[in-house]
């Protein structure tokens, strides 16, 4: 069978299931349709068999894949999962997955924003007075903060701090996110200013003697925050691709099921992002050594890498076996 005439017969067939799979994650299905539930499954595993062997399109197998991966928790479970051990399963399996699946539109949102920093950085090193152009915005709030090693945050400041900037790094995430449903344009846009402002912000700090304790400062929550932008900037990449690339798949089964994957992203971005601000909001203001907040900042890396590398892979990997 041609791979358009396998997707011209599944499809339908395959969007039942995702509605029934739908369905079941918000309410018990009625027994008719766990019946039709159970016989799409058991056709489902076939289509996947059938299109694996046959070498059809990868994003095709993903959507297939994805579906059997759904269905196979309701089919065979004995018992609905308590919230508790979703929401464990979700941050110790399904979020590292996905971001390991979505490696190629994060790693692209990477290099924009590193590149965008380091040439930015070089320019204000250079050029002090090209801060105004490139980020006039943010020159109020750098120098009123130039005189301090730690940006003038007091230890009776940190619970505002700390809320304060996790609402401003979930607005920066959400926008490249939902910056995905202007092709992209938005996302990039969001990925490319936040390495402009890092860059130009450190380069100003750097001038005036406080480069080392600058990055020392942003190093214990800022891996963890910059990570998170660009998992939510790979989100949004996800989105425009479903629109622009679906592959063999109607563009809006192809965009539902990037969407799908975003958001997995996207929940876990916001958790992230929760854990960076509370570490900059208390963390920060106790004037600890450079040497100390940089050996943080080192720790939260090897733990981010140890995470989102290994983490679940036992899981997925016994779940693309069906």
């Amino acid at each position: 069978m041609r791979e358009e005439t396998f997707v011209a017969r599944g499809t339908e067939r395959w969007e039942r299931t995702d509605v029934l799979l739908e369905r079941a994650g918000i309410r018990r299905l009625a027994p008719d349709d766990v019946v039709e539930l159970g016989l799409l499954y058991r056709r489902l595993t076939s289509d996947l068999a059938y299109a694996q062997g046959r070498g059809f399109d990868p994003n095709l197998i993903g959507y297939v894949n994805s579906l059997v991966v759904r269905g196979h928790a309701y089919i065979y479970a004995g018992e609905l999962e308590s919230g508790r051990a979703r929401l464990v399963s979700f941050f110790t399996t399904v979020f590292p997955a996905e971001f390991r699946r979505s490696w190629l539109p994060i790693a692209l949102c990477a290099l924009l924003f590193t590149l965008t920093t380091v040439v930015s950085f070089a320019i204000v090193r250079h050029d002090p007075s090209a801060a105004y152009a490139l980020v006039p915005g943010e020159i109020p709030k750098v120098e009123k903060s130039l005189h301090d090693s730690n940006f003038a945050v007091e230890r009776g400041d940190a619970p505002q701090m700390s809320a304060l900037i996790i609402t401003n790094n979930i607005r920066v995430s959400v926008m490249a996110f939902a910056g995905g449903m202007t092709l992209g344009a938005l996302t990039v846009w969001a990925i490319y200013f936040n390495g402009l402002d890092f860059g130009s912000i450190g380069a100003l700090f750097a001038n005036a003697g406080f480069g080392y304790d600058f990055f020392a400062t942003v190093a214990p929550h800022g891996v963890i925050e910059l990570t998170a932008i660009q998992v939510a900037g790979g989100g949004g990449l996800l989105l425009a691709a479903g629109i622009l690339v679906p592959g063999r798949l109607r563009r809006r089964v192809a965009l539902t099921r990037n969407a799908r994957r975003a958001g997995v992203l996207m929940l876990g971005v916001c958790a992230m992002l929760v854990v960076a601000g509370t570490i900059e909001g208390f963390f920060s203001p106790l004037r600890l050594s450079p040497e100390i907040r940089l050996a943080f900042g080192a720790v939260t890396a090897v733990a981010l890498i140890a995470y989102f590398g290994f983490a679940g892979r036992a899981q997925a990997k016994s779940l693309r076996a069906f």
